[in-house]
């Protein structure tokens, strides 16, 4: 299962990103996280120091991945995935470390060759947290055109939905079969509401909302991990997201 986690800026990605990719490896799935924001924090959400995240090497520009490229799979994870302490193995595919460097087209290239690549023997679950905004589903071939589902992260706002809203109309160009909303840091329960009301208008199907959590935005403001062991309400709705995706791609991975 090949999974883009997109959205507008500051709606949580990564903190979504990061819980779907903990609580798939505490079912037994294998898991790989591509983090592909140019200011790179996965790999924190997912058990890593800040210095072993800074330490993940990129991966390199424009490679092709396959048998017939430049790597396999199993090289690429060998020489640039790093086991986290929540189990998904997780991957850097674009950095910026300096000014006026270019453009990062080159990262997004190596992330399509990795999602275009059969992955089924090293990874139950691929998961691309992808950067704030829609310009990945514009670029030549689209960076996500090989996902099976795009999880759309949302906040109880207008031009959060819309942003949502336009993202289905790009995937639907790129032959992506499912686009799903996540409403994020609900307070619950007048933004179930809001969320509920903007999803019918702009046609953006719901099919969770995360709660504002707590426990969430403590290890958000510590930089550590966000462990399913803690539970809490955000958990919980996690879980359920997943049981509806497994059951939208018709998952037969083990549980």
């Amino acid at each position: 299962m090949k999974i883009g986690v997109v959205g507008k800026g500051g709606v949580g990605k990564t903190t979504i990103s990061s819980m779907v990719c903990a609580s798939y490896a505490r079912r037994g799935r294998r898991v790989i996280a591509v983090d592909t924001d140019s200011n790179p924090n996965l790999g924190i959400s997912l058990g890593l120091s800040v210095e072993q995240t800074e330490a993940l090497q990129v991966l390199p520009r424009s490679v092709i991945v396959g048998e017939r490229g430049d790597l396999t799979v199993d090289e690429l994870i060998d020489d640039y995935g790093a086991p986290t302490p929540l189990g998904p193995t997780v991957m850097s595919a674009l950095r910026v470390t300096e000014a006026a460097a270019g453009c990062t087209c080159g990262g997004h290239a190596t992330v399509r060759s990795l999602l275009g690549e059969a992955m089924e023997q090293h990874a139950d679950i691929t998961l691309i947290d992808m950067e704030a905004g829609i310009e990945h589903l514009s670029r030549s071939g689209g960076t996500l055109a090989h996902a099976d589902v795009l999880l759309m992260v949302m906040e109880a706002t207008v031009k959060s939905v819309i942003t949502a809203a336009r993202t289905i109309a790009l995937a639907d160009e790129l032959g992506i079969p499912h686009c799903v909303g996540v409403g994020n840091k609900a307070r619950l329960p007048e933004d179930r509401a809001v969320f509920e009301q903007l999803c019918e208008e702009y046609e953006v199907p719901l099919l969770a909302i995360v709660p504002h959590d707590a426990g969430v935005v403590d290890a958000d403001r510590g930089g550590h991990a966000l462990s399913p062991d803690a539970g809490g309400p955000a958990w919980a709705e996690i879980d359920r997201l997943l049981d509806h995706v497994d059951q939208l791609l018709g998952s037969n991975a083990p549980a």
